[in-house]
C-alpha cells in the first residue's frame, strides 16, 4: 500500500504540480512548488512509521545522506555536472528502501541550490533526482537491482543520461525555449548530451568507490540500531 501510494504521488501528482507550476503559476511560485514536492514526499515515507513511533536515528540518517549529497555538489562545484548526488541517491534507495530514496534526492536538490541558485527548475531537479533514488529502491526490492559494482554502475550511468538527463533537457525547453516542438527538443537533447555523459561518468566513478563501504556501513548501523525497514 505505502510503494502504491508512493507510485501514484511521484509519477502522478508530483509531475501533475509541476505542470501546474509551469501553466498556472508561470514559473515564479518555485519555493511554493518545491516545499509541495518535499510535503508529497514525506507523505509515503512517514507511513513507514505508521505501526510505530519513529526515533532520532532513523530520521538522522537521511538527514545526514542528504547533507553528503549536498555537501559533495558543493564540493566539485568547479566542475560542471562532475557530481556524486546521484550515486549517493542510489546508495540511500538501495539502502534505504523507494520512500527513503526520493526524499534524500528531492531534499538534496532542494537544499543544494540554495548555493547554486533557486529557480524553476528546482523542481524539475528535486524530482530528478528523487525519482532516480526510488527507482533504485524499487529494483532492488524486487531483486532487479544487486548491490554489484558492475550492476549500480550500469544503472547509474544510464540514469544520469536518461533519466536525469532526460527530464532535465525537457525542462530546458519547457522553461526557456519560446515555443515547444521537435526541433527544439532535439535540439536541448544534442547540446545537452556532453553534459549528460560527464554526469553519467561521475556517477559511474563515484558508484565504483562508494557503493560498497557506504552500504556496508549502513548495513552495520542498521543492524545496530534497528533503523528503517523495507
Amino acid at each position: 500500500m505505502r510503494t502504491l501510494l508512493a507510485s501514484l504521488l511521484i509519477l502522478i501528482v508530483i509531475p501533475a504540480t509541476i505542470a501546474l507550476g509551469i501553466v498556472v503559476l508561470d514559473d515564479r511560485n518555485y519555493y511554493f512548488i518545491s516545499l509541495l514536492i518535499i510535503l508529497y514526499t514525506m507523505i509515503p515515507f512517514a507511513m513507514v512509521f505508521e505501526s510505530r513511533k519513529p526515533q532520532a536515528r532513523e530520521l538522522i540518517i537521511i538527514a545526514v545522506l542528504t547533507a553528503i549529497a549536498v555537501a559533495g555538489r558543493s564540493a566539485f562545484f568547479m566542475l560542471p555536472q562532475f557530481k556524486p548526488v546521484l550515486a549517493i541517491v542510489i546508495i540511500a534507495g538501495v539502502s534505504m528502501g523507494a520512500e527513503a530514496g526520493f526524499l534524500v534526492g528531492a531534499m538534496a536538490g532542494f537544499v543544494s541550490n540554495f548555493f547554486f541558485g533557486q529557480g524553476p527548475w528546482t523542481p524539475w531537479q528535486m524530482f530528478s533526482f528523487g525519482i532516480i533514488g526510488f527507482l533504485a529502491g524499487i529494483l532492488f526490492k524486487k531483486g532487479w537491482l544487486k548491490r554489484s559494482k558492475a550492476l549500480l554502475c550500469v544503472f547509474g550511468g544510464l540514469s544520469a543520461i536518461l533519466i536525469y538527463g532526460g527530464l532535465m533537457n525537457l525542462s530546458s525547453v519547457t522553461l526557456f525555449a519560446s515555443t515547444f516542438n521537435k526541433e527544439a527538443l532535439l535540439a536541448a537533447y544534442a547540446s545537452g548530451i556532453w553534459f549528460d555523459l560527464v554526469h553519467a561518468a561521475a556517477t559511474v566513478i563515484f558508484l565504483f568507490l562508494l557503493s560498497r563501504p557506504m552500504l556496508e556501513k549502513l548495513d552495520r548501523i542498521k543492524t545496530k540500531y534497528g533503523l528503517i525497514e523495507r
